[in-house]
């Protein structure tokens, strides 16, 4: 079934004619050929790296040239419909990132280049600029007999115009004026388009410590070449001031800068700080349209955008002259593609930071025990910000050992009363539970029947508000049944904690303070979100409950409590990177807590208060932590000190995905004894963690080999001849979950 072979060049057939010009093209499908299509003698050649829309099946598909001079093929081919793009929407290093990305995750060329693309350009969009969308009144409008006295909406709109001298169309709009009401004004004379007139910046360069001073210098002194430099530095002490003046001497020499964050939650709040000191800053992420994206994506090809903001898929953005990535939080699992391509953000821009010969900064609280090592290696420059600004103090730790301990909805006795003392004294609560909803399991007290989801091997999570069971898995809703389907019994229990039980008890005990909820159910409105955030930062006394969603990057001065109810959950797991993700998020949230003037406390619920990975993050702190977990993974031959893969497979039938992976394995130790592959290791076939998703059952195989280059070479060997129909399996190079 599984073969190793060099892949040819396919070819579209049709009635051969007398003579052809042949163009070879990459389609966004599953598939690792690349297609042979003829050009019509009318259409021109395409550049590498141009759309190109071709019949492709019973359909058509927009598929990317990636060669344009071969030789008339002996067999008749069809013709490309037609040409989209003047030139290549790829520079060459971004066409080099491609062949990067497609060897490394051994993914098909033609789904690389897609993913590289916005979602406006994969469905065909003319690679057009909008209009400029900003009016100001012309001299025309001056005239006191304008000749609206028979248009007052008109009139009132100039006079609106008049009065701000400069006026975005979407504030007009926001303003209760719609566009025909503009465009008559336009066409009358009375207003014009205008370039926006850049934004006052009254935020100026901070005095930096003497520790962001040697990581502002190091970086400069090697610039204009490949570094990279891991600035660790705690939970307020100036990371993000380093990244603005490092920016700062980028466009003073006439570059451009990339800045990635973990989360669409932190892009408003990255943006604003960022406006305040930069003129030209744009963001990419995916609540925007797709045709903003598009004109972004434009702007920053341009030029017209030099520091550009965003999530994951901004690494692939085409650039004028990049001259600096920052990747913040760059330990965070978000930088990680769970489907499809499944690259890590930070690797790319690592390897687009080397190709283009740039400097490459990460920062974080907690940095990837990958990165520590890579410091240990010396790959890595280090600098270390150890001290909170304004000589803050970083916050006291205690455990509230839960054995025995009774709790109201979760939380300690000696919780509920600590949070009640820093209420009174003004101060602000931080609750933790990363489990959104209800609570994560609806049974019944007579029979033990449990509500499951019915297309996926997981239970369904209560939801309060509106009231149904959700599976967090495949997003199935259903509703709340009055009696158990089992047995008939009217009393069904809500069993364990999730956020909206912890809101709903900590408002009940604290009825005179306000309480509010931050998890993914409540950002699904940017701005009841952002009005949230406000109250919070009025410094008014409140408590926020949450999940990890509020460890990553938000900045709650009045905070001067955080509890952490359920520790444990993040220890007991099977996956070896778990110690690592617990640490990191003990931390984060923690940093939550006491800024300038106002000292914090780190309150945590466990049930093994002896553990030594929690005793030792807590007495010794994170970096110590880190070398003793980083001991432990070279101990156990596990990432970083070996490479690994991870081949899984799904489909309706559970056999079929099985049979796959099995027939991989026996390729594999064939091949490795061929190779003579010493010291790699194949585990599994074994089902996946949650075993059915969506109604297909998910098998996974995994592969262990103490040289990346050993691993690469083994899995370039697997290319299935034929999958069988139904069947989905994809290669995770350097998986974030191994488990």
């Amino acid at each position: 079934m599984l073969v190793s072979a060099t892949l040819q060049p396919l070819e579209c057939v049709m009635q051969k004619p007398t003579s052809q010009r042949v163009i070879q093209v990459a389609v966004p499908r599953p598939l690792p050929e690349v297609f042979d299509y003829a050009l019509p003698d009318d259409s021109p050649v395409p550049a590498i790296g141009a759309r190109v829309q071709v019949p492709f099946g019973r359909g058509e598909v927009i598929a990317i040239c990636v060669a344009n001079d071969l030789s008339d093929s002996p067999h008749a081919l069809k013709p490309i419909s037609t040409v989209l793009d003047n030139e290549s929407i790829f520079d060459d290093h971004l066409m080099a990132l491609a062949s990067w990305l497609c060897d490394y995750y051994h993914h098909p060329l033609g789904e690389v280049l897609s993913t590289m693309l916005p979602t406006a350009l994969r469905k065909g969009a003319a690679l057009s600029l909008d209009e400029i969308d900003c009016y100001i009144a012309t001299d025309l409008a001056t005239n006191p007999e304008t000749g609206l006295s028979r248009a007052p909406r008109q009139a009132a709109l100039l006079a609106f115009i008049k009065e701000r001298q400069s006026v975005l169309g979407e504030d007009i709009t926001a303003a209760g004026y719609d566009r025909q009401l503009l465009r008559a004004l336009v066409d009358k004379g009375f207003v014009c388009r205008h370039q926006p007139t850049p934004k006052h910046h009254a935020e100026s360069p901070l005095e930096a410590t003497s520790e962001q001073a040697v990581a502002i210098a190091s970086v400069i002194k090697n610039w204009g070449q490949f570094n990279v430099g891991l600035l660790e530095g705690v939970t307020g002490s100036g990371k993000t001031e380093v990244y603005l003046q490092l920016i700062a001497h980028a466009l003073a020499q006439g570059g451009q800068a990339l800045v990635l964050i973990p989360e669409i939650s932190l892009t408003p709040q990255t943006l604003e700080r960022f406006e305040r000191r930069f003129d030209e800053v744009g963001m990419l992420h995916s609540e925007l349209t797709d045709r903003q994206r598009l004109q972004t994506w434009m702007h920053v090809a341009q030029g017209n955008v030099r520091v550009l903001i965003g999530t994951r898929s901004a690494v692939f953005s085409r650039f004028h002259n990049l001259s600096l990535i920052i990747v913040d939080e760059e330990h965070d699992s978000s930088y990680k593609q769970q489907d499809g391509l499944r690259y890590s953000a930070r690797d790319v821009a690592a390897k687009r930071a080397h190709q283009l010969g740039i400097p490459l900064l990460l920062g974080s609280a907690t940095p990837a025990l990958e990165s520590l090592n890579n410091v240990a290696l010396g790959r890595y420059a280090h600098f270390n910000l150890p001290n909170r600004a304004g000589g803050a103090r970083l916050p006291d730790y205690h455990l509230i050992d839960m054995r025995g301990e009774k709790t109201e909805a979760g939380l300690s006795h000696p919780l509920i009363a600590v949070m009640r003392k820093h209420i009174q004294a003004g101060g602000q609560v931080l609750i933790y539970l990363n489990r959104r909803g209800f609570a994560p399991v609806l049974l019944c007290n007579q029979c033990g029947w449990q509500a499951k989801c019915s297309a996926c091997d997981a239970r369904l999570t209560l939801h309060r508000s509106p009231p149904h069971l959700l599976c967090h898995h495949c997003t199935l809703q259903f509703p709340n049944p009055q009696h158990c389907p089992s047995c008939g019994n009217g009393t069904l229990l809500a069993v364990g904690q999730g956020t909206q039980r912890a809101e709903e008890a900590i408002h009940l005990l604290f009825k005179e303070v306000p309480v509010y909820r931050v998890d993914r159910d409540n950002l699904r409105s940017r701005s009841s979100f952002q009005e949230q955030l406000d109250r919070i930062h009025s410094g008014d006394p409140c408590i926020l409950v949450g999940t990890q969603l509020l460890a990553k990057g938000h900045h709650f001065p009045g905070v001067t409590l955080v509890g952490i109810i359920d520790a444990d959950s993040g220890l007991l797991s099977s996956d070896f990177r778990a110690p690592e993700r617990t640490a990191q998020i003990i931390v984060q949230v923690a940093g939550r807590s006491g800024r300038a003037e106002k000292p914090g406390e780190v309150w945590i619920q466990t049930l093994q208060p002896d553990n030594p990975v929690l005793k030792k993050l807590l007495t010794e702190g994170y970096q110590e932590f880190a070398k003793a977990e980083l001991q432990s993974r070279q101990s156990a031959e596990l990432p970083p000190f070996a490479a690994m893969a991870i081949i899984r497979s799904e489909a309706h039938d559970k056999q079929l995905a099985m049979d796959f992976l099995t027939q991989c394995k026996t390729h594999l130790e064939n091949t490795r004894t061929q190779q003579n592959l010493a010291g790699t290791m194949l585990l599994g076939p074994v089902a996946a963690p949650i075993a059915k998703v969506a109604n297909r059952f998910r098998f996974q195989l995994m592969l262990n080999a103490p040289q990346r280059a050993h691993l690469h070479r083994w899995l370039k060997t697997l290319q299935p001849e034929r999958l069988p129909r139904g069947l989905r399996w994809s290669i995770d190079v350097d998986p974030y979950d191994a488990f």
